[in-house]
């Protein structure tokens, strides 16, 4: 019987390419909170895992940039700017305590998937060895 990384992983390697994106996308707004006029950014997490949740098992990978391509649509498609908690005279929407806030929270989820995972190829490992 052929072992499939995509179904013994499950979902948690896309988990942690799009937690890194949204870190991409968080530091991005910290970085521009003194610049007027720009519109802070986020990754709606819930819905791009409630939108995307097929069974990994009926895709099949037909070229070479088919799951490359599949990634960097979803990820991109998630962006949404944030709504402002306060108005500023700038038009600027970054709220730093906000920002960094989220930044730290998805750190925590990003280290939670990372060691979920890392125990699935233990696992995994364990299984192969015959342990």
């Amino acid at each position: 019987m052929p072992l499939s990384f995509d179904a013994a992983l499950g979902i948690h390697p896309k988990t942690l390419q799009l937690r890194t994106q949204r870190a991409e996308v968080l530091a991005h707004n910290i970085a521009n909170a003194d610049t007027p006029g720009y519109k802070a950014k986020d990754i709606d997490f819930a819905a791009f895992l409630e939108s995307h949740q097929t069974d990994t098992t009926d895709m099949k990978r037909t070229h070479a940039t088919h799951q490359r391509a599949l990634f960097d649509e979803f990820a991109r498609s998630d962006i949404r700017y944030r709504i402002p908690s306060h108005p500023s005279l700038d038009v600027n929407t970054v709220d730093t305590h906000e920002e960094k806030s989220a930044y730290v929270e998805n750190a925590l989820r990003f280290q939670a998937s990372f060691r979920f995972l890392n125990g699935k190829f233990t696992g995994l490992i364990t299984a192969l060895k015959g342990e």
